[in-house]
């Protein structure tokens, strides 16, 4: 959105169109040349052009990470600990900002399956419903793990979900 208001502001579409994938670059030109001339028709005329543009920016953005356009978004919604973690790391030109939080997020979270799971396995010989119990935390702990790693692993030049159907 902020690249998207500073080519309108500076009639640049060159600082809009990195954000989206290249298959969509002819839709956002588009957007943007018909947005730049109705925006001088008036403030309302003005403010339809632009969401107009945000929302064709966002949604081809989307459509290149093979996600779903879901509208957008108001700002300062809470985005969590890691874009702003990624961000400061960015700035700092180190990893460890985003390094620090992510380990932290991943460590808490396999202290917190692995207890749950561990706990079930305390009462898995407590009949049928127990263990049934207990197998499924720990399947839910080695599947989670799992899909961690496969992310953790995955190339980071290839599309979002592409090794998700192996």
């Amino acid at each position: 959105m902020t690249a998207a208001r500073q080519a309108l502001d500076q009639s640049d579409v060159d600082l809009v169109l990195p954000y989206v994938h290249a298959d969509g670059e002819q839709e956002v030109q588009r957007a943007f040349e018909l947005a730049l001339e109705v925006r001088n028709l008036g403030p309302e005329a003005r403010e339809v052009a632009d969401r107009w543009l945000f929302e064709t920016v966002v949604r081809v953005h989307r459509a290149g990470e093979e996600a779903p356009f879901t509208g957008l978004k108001p700002a300062g919604l809470d985005v969590g600990p890691v874009i702003p973690a990624a961000e400061r790391a960015l700035d700092a030109g180190s990893p460890e900002p985003l390094g620090d939080v992510l380990c932290g997020i991943v460590r808490e979270q396999v202290e917190r399956r692995h207890r749950h799971a561990m706990e079930r396995r305390t009462h898995g010989g407590d009949g049928v419903p127990a263990a049934r119990a207990a197998v499924e935390a720990v399947l839910g702990l080695e599947v989670w793990a799992h899909a961690v790693y496969r992310q953790l692993m995955a190339d980071p030049h290839e599309p979002a979900g592409a090794h998700e159907h192996e």
